[in-house]
């Protein structure tokens, strides 16, 4: 059983070394869409923290819900998110372990990530999802072009 679970994570961790990166800047209505737009330079690597969720069987999905919207609303909070994805479980082998949702939060450096730990809406993040938790499974890696 731990053994899937390995092999679970090590597979997530592959694919997620392999998204690529990029920023964008946003065009409002006031600004005039460029002409040709030009790539955002990619960073030699980047630091990924990789977090999946197993969910306590008596979870509601407006709990649900409420927990994927604070996780999402970091990037907002937290200036040292340098990415975010995240995404739920679709796999047909059968392997998750009662693992459902997958975030991953991208950052430059390990002093980003420093600052992103102990800040206080990932705190309140930690603090509001811990009880609906079964299990939580956290790896950070750096992630190899």
């Amino acid at each position: 059983m731990i053994r899937n679970l390995v092999y679970l994570v090590v597979g997530m961790v592959l694919l997620a070394g392999c998204v690529s990166i990029h920023t964008t800047k946003r065009i409002t209505e006031d600004e005039p869409a460029a002409e040709s737009p030009q790539p955002t330079k990619k960073p030699a690597q980047v630091l990924r923290h990789v977090v999946l969720f197993k969910f306590k069987d008596n979870i509601t999905n407006q709990q649900i819900k409420s927990i994927e919207g604070a996780f999402c609303a970091l990037p907002g909070k937290i200036n040292s998110i340098y990415d975010f994805e995240w995404g739920t479980d679709v796999s047909i082998e059968n392997r998750s372990e009662g693992f459902t949702h997958c975030f991953i939060v991208t950052f430059l450096n390990e002093a980003d990530r420093a600052q992103y730990l102990p800040h206080p809406a990932h705190k309140d993040l930690v603090s509001m999802s811990q009880p609906y938790l079964d299990k939580i499974l956290v790896i950070d890696y750096w992630a190899k072009p």
